[in-house]
């Protein structure tokens, strides 16, 4: 029996010397699925009631643990930046020989979604955005009742099951989606993750370029988020010349977990458009 935290999938070894742990399934057009900053966060945990429906639809499916995150690399001395981010992405892209795929994020993973596509705007066909990251000053994202009490647990020490299931609560308007398996995976993981994950981590704001973004974007948001305020659609929307936005009430940070059936199915309606 693995004494890994989560399933283990696949390793790739960047050109930077990182190792990314990833998860893949299907074949066709790539989704790169990218999670979010939580403590103990996963690509498997945030995706895995997603990203086989999207594989069984013949899309093929990628959903890599962020370095700091899941089994990926976790070093210790590194400077948990955006573009830290970013560029680990782009070197797993880089290793599987990617050209053109849909970039898919939630929270942190939407603000690298974001970064990635200015960045890189030859590589994204599509985003896929919820509750994205990287949209307003720090200073609005501190006074969130979610951020504030994420630095306040994961700076005090090892989280233990409970502190653990009180902070997945304020990700969710529904706790009845916190699984005796959910804990475990997040526990495990976040034990294993240096501090300077959530001390060192800056995300500028990016709404000022929001203009260069021309690929089609489909976003999402809980109106009920209690870590990156729904205000944010809206910049979106009037930021990016090619975007929609989905708003659910009684939803909180995880659109992809609570409203599932949905987020599948208008995900897929979009990747389908020609």
């Amino acid at each position: 029996m693995s004494s890994k935290p989560i399933p283990e999938g696949k390793y790739a070894q960047i050109a930077s010397g990182l190792t990314i742990h990833y998860h893949e399934a299907g074949q066709g057009e790539p989704v790169i699925f990218l999670h979010g900053s939580g403590p103990g966060a996963s690509g498997y945990s945030n995706f895995k009631g997603n990203f086989p429906v999207f594989a069984d639809a013949g899309f093929r499916a990628i959903v890599p643990d962020l370095p700091g995150f899941g089994l990926s690399s976790k070093p210790e001395d590194a400077q948990y930046t955006l573009d830290f981010f970013v560029a680990g992405v782009h070197g797993l892209v880089e290793k599987l020989g990617l050209t053109r795929f849909t970039l898919l994020g939630n929270s942190l993973g939407g603000a690298i979604a974001l970064k990635c596509t200015l960045d890189h705007p030859q590589l994204a066909t599509r985003l896929i955005l919820m509750a994205p990251g990287g949209i307003e000053d720090l200073p609005i994202y501190l006074q969130m009742e979610g951020i504030s009490k994420m630095i306040e647990v994961f700076a005090a020490g090892p989280m233990d099951t409970e502190s653990m299931r009180r902070l997945l609560t304020l990700q969710l308007f529904d706790a009845s989606h916190i699984s005796d398996a959910l804990l475990a995976e997040r526990v495990g993981v976040c034990a294993e993750q240096p501090r300077t994950v959530l001390s060192t981590m800056r995300v500028p704001n990016l709404a000022p370029r929001l203009g260069e973004i021309k690929c089609p974007v489909l976003g999402f948001w809980g109106t009920n988020d209690r870590f990156n305020p729904v205000g944010g659609a809206m910049k979106i929307l009037e930021g990016c010349p090619n975007a929609r936005f989905v708003l659910l009430n009684r939803c909180g940070h995880w659109v992809m977990v609570e409203h599932r059936e949905l987020f599948n199915r208008e995900c897929l309606s979009f990747l389908r458009e020609g």
